[in-house]
């Protein structure tokens, strides 16, 4: 993905497996639930037909990888020659959205996780050179931080701070070495490097550093990653009052992930923003700091602007949709894709769009719930699926999807002026 390449239009499948289970607690496998691993054939043959370039879409680690040094590629194989070869479809490869397999004892901070899942993405790259060059080590650092570490919903279930910044640093010293033994396969590989990308703001001056240091809490797993935090840096003091030492500070920026090429920035940073990644800071009654309201489409341009000026590469959106009715996501869609028009009429190097997911995903609230899974049944994408009588989740198609047809087949975004 060059920045003078044509417009990329994509769209995602929802791929988030966390298989582990605990009282309270069940099994998230989005291919599973969604009936993917069964339906994928008819799931790629709707969406190519959108006449889109390119998908995201997710390896299922713990399955490929059921045990130590044992991989079975048997379906990968199967999918990616009919994504690839049949479909004509370029993915953006997954190799980590969210989980770790069951054999890999407390997960992410296993001492031998990031070379396991070096071991992985090396072992996949090899093998399949030929078809995938768009990779993702790993999916949303923050969002998976967030869950295993500070929020104890996922593996290994820990909480507070401290517990944030240890995922953290655990799972960037994993995407660091991941990237690296890509590229030991696969010289040519590029990365479309993924994060949740919020956006707040305030009418009040005062809380003007708030909103600074959120900023700087989006971007801190890929500051991390790209060997931008020293001793200067925002979150230093937070970082080390919460367990990060000098000595791994010094090995992130001696082993930084460079994303800078001799003949320009071949890899890219992807964007994901929802109405929910953010809103307004205000002060409460009590003179607490609180988030209020959502953001509407026009916001991925400011994020779009504020990324560009921070790291000064190539975007696209990876992943954008709206928890609305079928008219609400078209407001959505309409609002983001002008935004993008806008922010490469100002010579933003923006590559891309992702509609994501493309189908009805199962709400992450079914982990930790009790109701049926007809009850989790999460509407963002441009078709709706519903149970039919005999259990199948079968997909109908939306407006959305002639509307997203008729941006693509018009190609509604001009080119950067960059």
């Amino acid at each position: 993905m060059q920045q003078n390449d044509p417009f990329h239009w994509a769209v995602g499948i929802e791929n988030t497996f966390i298989p582990h289970t605990r009282p309270g607690l069940r099994a998230l496998d989005e291919y599973e639930l969604t009936q993917h691993y069964e339906l994928w054939r008819e799931d790629l043959d709707r969406v190519a037909d959108l006449g889109i370039s390119h998908i995201r879409w997710g390896v299922p680690w713990y399955r490929v990888n059921p045990r130590p040094d044992h991989f079975e590629w048997g379906w990968i194989d199967e999918l990616l020659d009919y994504l690839v070869i049949k479909k004509g479809l370029q993915p953006i490869l997954d190799l980590m959205h969210y989980g770790t397999p069951l054999w890999l004892e407390n997960s992410f901070l296993n001492a031998g996780y990031p070379q396991r899942v070096a071991e992985y993405a090396n072992a996949f790259a090899q093998r399949y050179s030929e078809l995938v060059y768009l990779y993702t080590p790993l999916n949303e650092p923050t969002v998976n931080a967030e869950n295993c570490g500070r929020h104890g919903l996922w593996p290994p279930y820990l909480h507070g701070e401290d517990g944030y910044v240890k995922l953290l640093l655990a799972l960037v010293r994993g995407l660091i070495q991941t990237a690296r033994a890509v590229r030991d396969a696969q010289n040519a590989a590029t990365f479309v490097q993924v994060e949740a990308l919020g956006w707040v703001w305030s009418e009040d001056d005062s809380l003007h550093k708030y909103v600074e240091r959120h900023l700087a809490h989006t971007f801190l797993a890929f500051d991390l990653a790209s060997g931008r935090v020293d001793t200067a840096h925002l979150l230093w003091p937070y970082l080390r009052e919460h367990g990060m030492t000098e000595l791994e500070l010094a090995w992130f920026q001696d082993h930084a992930f460079q994303m800078d090429d001799p003949l320009g920035p071949r890899d890219v940073l992807g964007v994901n923003l929802y109405p929910w990644s953010g809103g307004e800071l205000r002060r409460d009654e009590s003179g607490n700091v609180r988030r209020h309201g959502e953001l509407n489409g026009f916001h991925i341009g400011a994020v779009l602007r504020h990324a560009w000026q921070r790291y000064g590469l190539p975007m696209m959106v990876t992943e954008t949709s709206a928890r609305r009715d079928v008219a609400g996501r078209a407001l959505w869609m309409d609002e983001t894709i002008a935004a993008v028009r806008s922010a490469r009429r100002e010579g933003i190097p923006v590559t891309g769009y992702t509609w994501f997911p493309a189908l009805t995903m199962i709400d992450w609230a079914y982990r930790t719930g009790t109701e049926p899974l007809e009850h989790y049944l999460l509407h963002l994408g441009l078709w709706d699926s519903v149970f039919d009588q005999d259990g199948i989740l079968q997909r109908h198609p939306t407006a959305l999807v002639e509307r997203y047809k008729n941006y693509i087949s018009k190609t509604q975004i001009v080119r950067s002026r960059r």
